[in-house]
Protein backbone atom coordinates (compact mmCIF):
# COMPACT_ATOMS: atom_id res chain seq x y z
CA UNK A 1 0.00 0.00 0.00
CA UNK A 2 1.06 3.19 -0.91
CA UNK A 3 1.98 5.55 1.76
CA UNK A 4 -0.15 8.87 2.34
CA UNK A 5 0.96 12.33 1.16
CA UNK A 6 0.08 14.86 3.78
CA UNK A 7 0.23 17.63 1.27
CA UNK A 8 -1.78 16.15 -1.33
CA UNK A 9 -4.61 13.86 0.94
CA UNK A 10 -7.40 15.34 2.87
CA UNK A 11 -7.67 12.09 4.88
CA UNK A 12 -8.36 12.09 8.69
CA UNK A 13 -6.09 9.67 10.84
CA UNK A 14 -9.45 8.62 12.79
CA UNK A 15 -10.61 6.57 9.88
CA UNK A 16 -8.16 4.01 10.48
CA UNK A 17 -9.29 1.81 7.44
CA UNK A 18 -8.19 4.41 5.38
CA UNK A 19 -4.71 4.34 7.08
CA UNK A 20 -2.58 1.18 7.85
CA UNK A 21 0.73 2.90 8.10
CA UNK A 22 -0.89 4.77 11.47
CA UNK A 23 0.78 3.62 14.29
CA UNK A 24 -0.10 4.20 17.88
CA UNK A 25 2.86 4.90 20.63
CA UNK A 26 1.73 4.00 24.09
CA UNK A 27 3.74 6.13 26.43
CA UNK A 28 6.87 4.68 28.50
CA UNK A 29 9.00 6.41 30.75
CA UNK A 30 11.96 7.92 29.21
CA UNK A 31 15.22 7.03 31.26
CA UNK A 32 17.18 9.74 29.33
CA UNK A 33 15.18 12.63 30.43
CA UNK A 34 14.26 13.35 26.79
CA UNK A 35 11.31 14.08 25.44
CA UNK A 36 9.08 11.06 24.04
CA UNK A 37 6.20 10.61 21.83
CA UNK A 38 3.10 9.30 23.27
CA UNK A 39 0.79 8.96 19.90
CA UNK A 40 1.35 9.44 16.33
CA UNK A 41 -0.86 9.41 13.31
CA UNK A 42 2.23 9.72 10.99
CA UNK A 43 1.29 12.58 8.18
CA UNK A 44 -1.28 14.04 10.88
CA UNK A 45 -0.35 14.60 14.15
CA UNK A 46 2.65 13.84 17.24
CA UNK A 47 1.73 14.22 20.47
CA UNK A 48 4.58 14.74 23.05
CA UNK A 49 5.50 13.42 26.73
CA UNK A 50 6.14 17.38 27.42
CA UNK A 51 2.59 18.30 25.98
CA UNK A 52 3.36 19.91 22.68
CA UNK A 53 1.46 18.90 19.45
CA UNK A 54 2.89 18.48 16.11
CA UNK A 55 0.11 19.07 13.69
CA UNK A 56 0.84 18.19 9.61
CA UNK A 57 -1.96 19.44 7.46
CA UNK A 58 -3.08 18.50 4.26
CA UNK A 59 -3.86 20.81 1.58
CA UNK A 60 -6.25 23.58 2.47
CA UNK A 61 -8.07 26.32 0.36
CA UNK A 62 -7.33 30.01 1.39
CA UNK A 63 -10.03 32.42 2.55
CA UNK A 64 -12.04 34.28 -0.73
CA UNK A 65 -14.84 36.43 -1.10
CA UNK A 66 -14.79 35.70 -5.10
CA UNK A 67 -17.93 33.64 -6.00
CA UNK A 68 -16.56 29.85 -7.71
CA UNK A 69 -19.20 26.84 -8.35
CA UNK A 70 -21.91 28.82 -7.49
CA UNK A 71 -21.34 29.83 -4.29
CA UNK A 72 -18.84 32.43 -2.29
CA UNK A 73 -17.09 32.25 1.03
CA UNK A 74 -15.45 34.42 3.74
CA UNK A 75 -13.59 33.11 6.88
CA UNK A 76 -15.23 34.83 9.98
CA UNK A 77 -14.47 35.66 13.86
CA UNK A 78 -16.45 33.95 16.47
CA UNK A 79 -14.22 34.82 19.37
CA UNK A 80 -11.25 36.15 19.34
CA UNK A 81 -9.70 35.39 22.58
CA UNK A 82 -9.90 32.33 22.42
CA UNK A 83 -9.71 31.78 19.32
CA UNK A 84 -12.83 30.46 17.19
CA UNK A 85 -13.24 31.14 13.70
CA UNK A 86 -15.32 29.56 11.04
CA UNK A 87 -15.80 29.65 7.38
CA UNK A 88 -19.37 31.08 5.97
CA UNK A 89 -20.76 29.63 2.39
CA UNK A 90 -23.54 31.61 0.63
CA UNK A 91 -25.08 30.63 -2.34
CA UNK A 92 -24.84 33.01 -5.49
CA UNK A 93 -28.26 33.06 -6.62
CA UNK A 94 -31.09 33.28 -4.06
CA UNK A 95 -34.18 35.48 -3.45
CA UNK A 96 -35.54 33.74 -0.64
CA UNK A 97 -34.70 33.11 3.06
CA UNK A 98 -32.01 30.77 3.09
CA UNK A 99 -31.72 27.62 6.38
CA UNK A 100 -28.84 27.86 8.09
CA UNK A 101 -26.79 24.53 8.34
CA UNK A 102 -23.90 24.55 11.35
CA UNK A 103 -20.98 22.22 10.62
CA UNK A 104 -18.53 20.57 12.71
CA UNK A 105 -15.85 19.33 10.83
CA UNK A 106 -14.17 15.65 12.39
CA UNK A 107 -10.88 14.68 13.08
CA UNK A 108 -11.02 13.07 16.37
CA UNK A 109 -11.19 16.50 18.18
CA UNK A 110 -7.82 16.33 17.66
CA UNK A 111 -6.67 17.56 13.88
CA UNK A 112 -8.92 18.89 11.00
CA UNK A 113 -10.59 22.09 9.70
CA UNK A 114 -12.90 23.45 7.84
CA UNK A 115 -10.65 25.25 5.60
CA UNK A 116 -9.35 21.67 4.16
CA UNK A 117 -9.82 21.08 0.73
CA UNK A 118 -12.12 18.05 1.15
CA UNK A 119 -14.27 19.52 3.42
CA UNK A 120 -14.17 23.37 1.95
CA UNK A 121 -15.65 21.60 -1.56
CA UNK A 122 -18.68 19.36 -0.04
CA UNK A 123 -19.85 22.18 2.18
CA UNK A 124 -19.57 24.59 -0.74
CA UNK A 125 -20.97 22.20 -2.97
CA UNK A 126 -23.55 21.67 -0.50
CA UNK A 127 -24.35 25.35 0.01
CA UNK A 128 -25.54 25.40 -3.63
CA UNK A 129 -27.32 22.07 -3.81
CA UNK A 130 -29.63 22.61 -0.44
CA UNK A 131 -29.69 26.69 -1.22
CA UNK A 132 -28.76 27.23 2.10
CA UNK A 133 -26.10 29.11 4.34
CA UNK A 134 -23.45 27.10 5.79
CA UNK A 135 -21.15 28.49 8.81
CA UNK A 136 -18.54 25.28 9.38
CA UNK A 137 -16.94 26.12 12.40
CA UNK A 138 -13.35 26.18 13.50
CA UNK A 139 -13.21 24.85 17.21
CA UNK A 140 -10.30 24.50 19.54
CA UNK A 141 -8.36 20.78 19.03
CA UNK A 142 -7.10 18.52 21.90
CA UNK A 143 -5.52 17.56 23.28
CA UNK A 144 -4.20 21.29 24.24
CA UNK A 145 -7.91 22.13 24.39
CA UNK A 146 -9.46 18.85 25.78
CA UNK A 147 -13.35 18.21 25.76
CA UNK A 148 -15.76 19.77 26.55
CA UNK A 149 -14.04 23.00 25.31
CA UNK A 150 -14.97 21.89 21.44
CA UNK A 151 -18.51 21.70 22.75
CA UNK A 152 -18.39 25.02 24.61
CA UNK A 153 -16.61 26.56 20.84
CA UNK A 154 -19.34 25.13 19.11
CA UNK A 155 -22.17 26.33 21.06
CA UNK A 156 -21.10 29.48 21.22
CA UNK A 157 -20.70 30.07 17.56
CA UNK A 158 -24.88 29.78 17.73
CA UNK A 159 -24.82 32.56 19.81
CA UNK A 160 -22.53 34.44 17.37
CA UNK A 161 -25.03 33.51 14.90
CA UNK A 162 -28.02 35.02 16.73
CA UNK A 163 -25.86 38.54 16.94
CA UNK A 164 -24.73 38.42 13.58
CA UNK A 165 -27.36 37.52 11.55
CA UNK A 166 -28.93 41.45 11.89
CA UNK A 167 -25.54 43.08 10.81
CA UNK A 168 -23.79 41.41 8.67
CA UNK A 169 -25.48 41.31 5.09
CA UNK A 170 -23.94 37.75 3.95
CA UNK A 171 -26.25 36.74 6.62
CA UNK A 172 -29.58 39.02 5.90
CA UNK A 173 -31.45 36.25 3.98
CA UNK A 174 -30.37 33.86 6.55
CA UNK A 175 -33.46 32.01 8.48
CA UNK A 176 -33.05 31.85 12.81
CA UNK A 177 -36.38 29.97 12.36
CA UNK A 178 -34.78 26.95 10.70
CA UNK A 179 -30.97 25.83 12.09
CA UNK A 180 -30.10 23.05 11.38
CA UNK A 181 -27.07 21.01 13.10
CA UNK A 182 -24.42 18.96 11.26
CA UNK A 183 -21.16 17.04 11.09
CA UNK A 184 -19.12 14.38 10.54
CA UNK A 185 -17.37 11.70 12.74
CA UNK A 186 -16.08 13.49 15.95
CA UNK A 187 -18.50 16.80 14.58
CA UNK A 188 -21.37 14.41 14.85
CA UNK A 189 -20.04 13.88 18.32
CA UNK A 190 -19.93 17.42 18.45
CA UNK A 191 -23.22 18.37 16.59
CA UNK A 192 -25.40 15.75 18.91
CA UNK A 193 -24.05 17.78 22.54
CA UNK A 194 -24.10 21.82 21.48
CA UNK A 195 -28.26 20.15 20.43
CA UNK A 196 -28.40 19.26 24.15
CA UNK A 197 -26.76 22.79 25.55
CA UNK A 198 -28.84 24.55 23.11
CA UNK A 199 -32.25 22.32 24.47
CA UNK A 200 -31.43 23.00 28.27
CA UNK A 201 -30.16 26.94 27.68
CA UNK A 202 -32.22 28.60 24.78
CA UNK A 203 -30.31 30.53 22.41
CA UNK A 204 -32.01 34.07 21.23
CA UNK A 205 -34.07 33.52 18.04
CA UNK A 206 -32.05 30.45 17.49
CA UNK A 207 -34.52 27.05 16.50
CA UNK A 208 -32.63 24.28 15.84
CA UNK A 209 -34.65 22.15 13.17
CA UNK A 210 -32.60 18.90 12.94
CA UNK A 211 -29.71 17.25 13.79
CA UNK A 212 -27.81 15.31 10.31
CA UNK A 213 -25.24 13.48 11.51
CA UNK A 214 -22.37 11.80 9.26
CA UNK A 215 -20.72 8.54 10.40
CA UNK A 216 -20.48 9.84 14.18
CA UNK A 217 -17.80 8.97 16.51
CA UNK A 218 -18.96 7.84 19.82
CA UNK A 219 -17.42 5.18 22.24
CA UNK A 220 -17.82 3.79 25.62
CA UNK A 221 -15.75 1.11 28.19
CA UNK A 222 -18.00 -1.52 27.36
CA UNK A 223 -16.78 -2.78 23.84
CA UNK A 224 -19.28 -3.36 21.08
CA UNK A 225 -19.45 -7.09 18.93
CA UNK A 226 -17.58 -5.47 15.98
CA UNK A 227 -14.98 -3.86 18.59
CA UNK A 228 -14.68 -7.54 19.52
CA UNK A 229 -14.41 -9.25 16.35
CA UNK A 230 -11.28 -10.45 15.10
CA UNK A 231 -9.03 -8.30 12.81
CA UNK A 232 -10.42 -5.12 15.12
CA UNK A 233 -7.68 -4.22 17.04
CA UNK A 234 -5.77 -1.84 14.74
CA UNK A 235 -9.27 0.04 14.32
CA UNK A 236 -9.72 0.11 18.31
CA UNK A 237 -6.44 1.05 18.93
CA UNK A 238 -6.53 4.09 16.88
CA UNK A 239 -10.13 4.89 18.24
CA UNK A 240 -9.28 4.83 21.98
CA UNK A 241 -6.04 6.68 21.10
CA UNK A 242 -7.91 9.51 20.09
CA UNK A 243 -10.31 9.14 23.06
CA UNK A 244 -7.35 9.14 25.25
CA UNK A 245 -6.15 13.07 23.38
CA UNK A 246 -9.50 14.06 23.85
CA UNK A 247 -10.95 13.24 26.92
CA UNK A 248 -10.35 15.41 30.18
CA UNK A 249 -7.47 13.40 32.27
CA UNK A 250 -8.70 10.94 34.18
CA UNK A 251 -11.84 10.06 32.64
CA UNK A 252 -12.51 6.80 30.88
CA UNK A 253 -14.36 5.71 27.52
CA UNK A 254 -17.75 6.20 29.74
CA UNK A 255 -17.32 9.96 29.96
CA UNK A 256 -20.10 11.67 28.77
CA UNK A 257 -18.95 13.19 26.10
CA UNK A 258 -17.91 9.77 24.55
CA UNK A 259 -20.71 7.30 25.61
CA UNK A 260 -24.02 8.75 24.81
CA UNK A 261 -26.26 6.57 27.31
CA UNK A 262 -24.52 9.13 29.97
CA UNK A 263 -26.83 11.78 29.22
CA UNK A 264 -28.71 14.40 31.50
CA UNK A 265 -31.97 14.47 30.36
CA UNK A 266 -35.26 13.59 31.13
CA UNK A 267 -38.28 12.12 29.06
CA UNK A 268 -39.74 14.80 28.46
CA UNK A 269 -36.82 16.43 26.83
CA UNK A 270 -36.12 13.64 24.94
CA UNK A 271 -39.52 14.41 23.38
CA UNK A 272 -38.92 17.48 21.99
CA UNK A 273 -35.30 16.30 20.83
CA UNK A 274 -34.64 17.82 17.18
CA UNK A 275 -35.75 15.62 14.29
CA UNK A 276 -32.21 13.47 13.60
CA UNK A 277 -31.25 11.72 10.63
CA UNK A 278 -28.05 9.43 11.09
CA UNK A 279 -25.44 8.69 8.12
CA UNK A 280 -23.83 5.09 8.16
CA UNK A 281 -20.94 3.92 5.90
CA UNK A 282 -21.16 0.32 4.84
CA UNK A 283 -17.82 0.08 5.02
CA UNK A 284 -17.22 2.48 8.75
CA UNK A 285 -15.64 1.01 11.75
CA UNK A 286 -18.18 3.20 12.88
CA UNK A 287 -20.88 2.08 11.73
CA UNK A 288 -22.20 -0.13 14.51
CA UNK A 289 -21.72 2.82 17.11
CA UNK A 290 -23.96 5.38 14.67
CA UNK A 291 -26.53 2.10 14.53
CA UNK A 292 -26.33 2.13 18.54
CA UNK A 293 -26.85 5.89 18.43
CA UNK A 294 -29.91 5.68 16.45
CA UNK A 295 -31.39 3.22 18.56
CA UNK A 296 -30.83 4.94 22.05
CA UNK A 297 -32.30 8.43 20.71
CA UNK A 298 -35.90 5.91 19.36
CA UNK A 299 -35.73 4.29 22.61
CA UNK A 300 -35.61 7.71 24.77
CA UNK A 301 -38.50 8.56 22.74
CA UNK A 302 -37.31 11.05 20.05
CA UNK A 303 -40.50 11.44 17.81
CA UNK A 304 -38.54 11.38 14.16
CA UNK A 305 -35.30 9.69 14.25
CA UNK A 306 -34.23 8.32 10.37
CA UNK A 307 -31.34 5.64 9.92
CA UNK A 308 -29.59 6.60 6.25
CA UNK A 309 -26.89 3.61 5.24
CA UNK A 310 -24.29 4.10 2.10
CA UNK A 311 -23.53 0.60 1.41
CA UNK A 312 -20.05 0.06 -0.03
CA UNK A 313 -19.08 3.32 1.22
CA UNK A 314 -16.32 4.29 3.70
CA UNK A 315 -16.14 6.25 6.93
CA UNK A 316 -16.62 10.31 5.64
CA UNK A 317 -16.00 9.20 1.58
CA UNK A 318 -17.45 12.42 1.20
CA UNK A 319 -14.13 14.22 2.62
CA UNK A 320 -12.15 12.15 0.88
CA UNK A 321 -14.14 12.15 -2.46
CA UNK A 322 -15.92 15.53 -2.46
CA UNK A 323 -16.78 15.34 -5.95
CA UNK A 324 -18.00 11.12 -6.24
CA UNK A 325 -21.41 10.18 -7.58
CA UNK A 326 -21.75 8.72 -3.42
CA UNK A 327 -21.31 12.10 -2.28
CA UNK A 328 -23.88 14.53 -4.84
CA UNK A 329 -26.19 11.29 -3.47
CA UNK A 330 -25.24 12.35 0.40
CA UNK A 331 -25.72 15.82 -0.32
CA UNK A 332 -29.32 15.14 -1.40
CA UNK A 333 -30.35 13.02 0.77
CA UNK A 334 -29.41 15.64 3.31
CA UNK A 335 -31.33 18.73 1.14
CA UNK A 336 -34.52 16.38 1.19
CA UNK A 337 -34.18 16.10 5.09
CA UNK A 338 -33.86 19.81 5.46
CA UNK A 339 -36.27 20.99 3.25
CA UNK A 340 -38.97 18.47 4.67
CA UNK A 341 -38.46 20.19 8.32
Amino acid sequence: MDQINPISSTMDPLYFSHILHCCVHNFRPNLTGKMSLVAEAPGYLQAFSDGSVKRFSPETVPSSMQSTNGYKFKDVVIDPSKPITARLFLPESSASQLPIMVYFHGGGFCIGSTTWLGYHHFLGDFSVTSQCVVLSIDYRLAPENRLPIAYDDCYISLEWLSHQVSVDPWLELADLSRVFLSGDSAGGNIAHHVAVRAMKNKVSHVNIKGLLLIHPYFGSEKRTKKEMADGAAGDVEMNDMFWRLSIPEGSNRDYFGCNFEIQDLSAAEWRVFPATVVHVAGLDFLHERGVLYAEFLAKHGVKEVELVEAEGESHVFHVFRPESEATRFLQQQMSKFMNSH
